[in-house]
């Protein structure tokens, strides 16, 4: 999972620039999820539909919910493996 924004000291998170760009740099080193602000919605329009459509898109406005996202494949993996 890769992410990337900007965090406030209370928990907000807060859109950045060069989205189009760190996606396509996540899908050129394999990864298939990425974790972005809520308010970089509109920017994933950006990026090549091939791209978009090998890629799951997680949207956060808040920090809980980015840890939740993070966190998610790792709890899944140790569920697989019980």
């Amino acid at each position: 999972v890769g992410m990337t924004g900007e965090v406030t000291l209370q928990g907000l998170v807060l859109p950045i620039g060069g989205v189009k760009q760190k996606v396509l740099a996540a899908h050129r080193m394999g990864l298939t999820e990425v974790i972005l602000p809520k308010r970089n919605e509109k920017d994933i329009d950006d990026v090549p539909q091939s791209v978009r459509d090998a890629m799951k898109f997680h949207l956060a406005s808040r920090v809980e919910e980015v840890l939740k996202y993070a966190l998610e494949p790792a709890r899944r993996a140790k569920t697989e493996a019980a």
